[in-house]
Parts: C-alpha cells; structure tokens; sequence
C-alpha cells in the first residue's frame, strides 16, 4: 500500500508536469526521478547527482524529486511508468530496459567492451555525433523515452569460482549461476561452461554447498554478498560491461522548453564527468577487498587480450553475435565497428 500511494503520487505529479512544463512561462519544473538500484549503488549515485546539479543549471527552476532504492517499484514498473509519462526519469541498469527496447541487447554481447577503455566507450555510446548514439536514441524515442546519458568508466562483471579458471578450456563443465538472460546463457553455453539460473537469494547457499561452481557480478556486488566466503577465485572475465542509462519519458521531455531541455542535458553531463572516475575508485576498492580479506583472500585472475580474442573467436560465439545483431537490427554491427573507428583515433 505504501508503494502504491507513493506510485499515485508520482503520478499526479507528473501530471502536474504535462501541466506546466509547456508554457515559457513557467516558473518551476517538478520531475519524479526513479531507481530500484541498492543504496550507494552507482545508479543512485548517477541519479542523485543529477537532481543536484539540474537545480544549479536550471537556476534553481527544475526540481527532480529523486526517489531511490526502489521506493516506487523495481525495474519494470518503474520503466513501464516513465514510458507511459507517470515518472519523468528512470535510471536503471540495460538489461531491465530490453524487454522494452530490443536494440538494448546489444549490451548482451559477450565481451565486446573488453579491450578498450573507458573513454574510447564513453565516445561511442554518449556523443551526440556518434552514429550508435544517434540509433540508439532513435529507439528510446520509439518507446516513450529520451535518452539522457550512459555511465560506465570501462568497470565490467567478473566471474568468481571454486575452480581455477585461468585459460578457457578451464571454463568447460564450470556449473555457473547466471541471470534469466537468454543471451547470457548462450554465451556460458558457447565456451562450454554450464550457465545454471538461480534466484539471487539463493545464490550464496548453492556456492557454499557446491551446488554451483561459480557465479557472475560486478565487484560491489561481490563485495555485498560477501561471496569471497564461499568463492577462491576472481576472475577479470569482463564478459558484460556495468553500464546504467538515464532516461527521461519522451512526454515530459516534448513538454519541456529548449532551455529546461538544455539545462537537463548540461546537468546529466556534468554528473557524468563527475562519477566517471569515481566508478574506477570503486571498483578497485572493492577487488581489493575482495583479495585481501584477512579471513578469506581471493585469488585474483586476470586475462590479456589474445583471451579475448580466442573466446570471440569460438563459431558459437561468433554466431550469437550474429544472433544478437538480428535482435537489435545490425545494432551491434554499429557498435563494433563504432568501437573500433574511436579506438584507432
């Protein structure tokens, strides 16, 4: 019931949004910014930040009203109630987003961030000039978004595993827990890994019994579940970058002036400049923690690229990159060959 008065409320706010956000003469923009990321998540982070720093582009004339944690849902509430204009912004991570915007499989596509950093990414996925950028916001559009922005700093998910994992065809056999994600699953499936689903809540309990060899996360998840309890190795798979977009619904961003639109784009690119490098702070501490806990220390495994590129040369590999460019209408042809134009300079 809290939820749900809280889901009414945002509601009659963002009506009261359409309202207003029309006339140039409007004095003040309220919007109901969302997430359903854990505390001090980078999501919430990302979100938080921009709400301080639209307040200061705007002049103090837009508010964003950011409601964190999942106060108003998870993911796929709160997606479906910006698309319809009942939240205003949503910030999230890519997979919630695909069940309403196919192209966003992309992200799916094993390890095709791995070799480049995080500039040379950032080019690709947030320049306005960037021709992934340009269709991917054309989809957004599709929708009922406005793509605002992409966070990442080149910080990926990493597999943690009982068994040493060191080359690939350590991987054969490795009973791993993944996400219900198809994709994912097919790419376990593809190296010869055994990719298992499992409830998260129940992820702990199967490492420790051995019901699971192995599991994938980013590392401040790792980090929260305390999972180097019950896993020896970390390895730097890097097979899914950790990456959360910004959206705002395409009713209030038409419903907005040029200046609201330009002072919330200005405010989204600071907060990014701003957490870009914290991301790699974060993710180092918490790799740090990771292998150096007094009690149970990891053993931390790292790969270089002829890795990578062995594992992008496997034909099962190779052909759910194919699948996946067909989910997302040659999305992920633009993204590799985007990718690569920006690395070369």
């Amino acid at each position: 019931m809290k939820k749900l008065a809280a889901l009414l409320l945002a509601g009659a706010m963002a009506l009261s949004l359409a309202g207003c956000a029309g006339g140039a003469n409007s004095d003040k923009l309220v919007m109901v910014g969302v997430d359903s990321a854990g505390r001090g998540a980078a999501a919430q982070l990302f979100g938080e930040l921009t709400a301080e720093k639209v307040a200061e582009t705007s002049g103090g004339n837009i508010v964003l009203d950011y409601h964190p944690n999942g106060d108003l849902g998870d993911d796929a509430t709160l997606l479906r109630q910006t698309s319809a204009g009942w939240l205003n912004l949503v910030v999230c991570q890519t997979a919630p987003v695909v069940s309403l915007i196919p192209e966003m499989a992309v992200f799916d596509l094993p390890m095709v961030f791995a070799k480049y950093d995080g500039d040379t990414i950032d080019q690709v996925l947030n320049s306005p000039d960037s021709e992934f950028f340009q269709q991917m916001s054309a989809a957004y559009e599709k929708a009922g978004f406005h793509l605002l922005g992409f966070l990442q700093n080149a910080t990926y998910r990493l597999t943690t595993s009982n068994k040493a994992v060191n080359t690939l065809a350590d991987f054969k056999g490795l009973i791993i827990r993944t996400m219900e994600n198809s994709n994912h699953v097919k790419f376990w499936q593809a190296i010869d890994a055994q990719p298992s689903p499992l409830a998260w809540s129940e992820t702990y309990f199967a490492l420790q019994t051995g019901a699971r060899d192995a599991e994938e996360n980013a590392a401040d998840t790792i980090v929260g579940a305390n999972l180097q309890e019950v896993q020896k190795y970390l390895a730097c798979t890097n097979h899914i970058l950790y990456v959360n977009q910004m959206a705002v619904s395409k009713k209030t961003w038409d419903s907005m002036t040029p200046e609201q639109q330009e002072a919330l784009n200005e405010a989204v690119a600071q907060a990014l400049e701003e957490l870009r490098p914290q991301l790699l702070q974060i993710d180092q501490e918490n790799k740090d923690k990771l292998i150096n806990d007094p009690n149970y220390p990891m053993t931390l495994v790292e790969y270089d690229n002829s890795f990578f590129d062995e594992v992008l040369a496997d034909p099962e590999v190779v052909a759910l990159y194919k699948d996946i460019d067909a989910q997302t209408n040659g999305l992920g042809t633009i993204l590799q060959e985007s990718l690569e134009a920006a690395a070369a300079g």
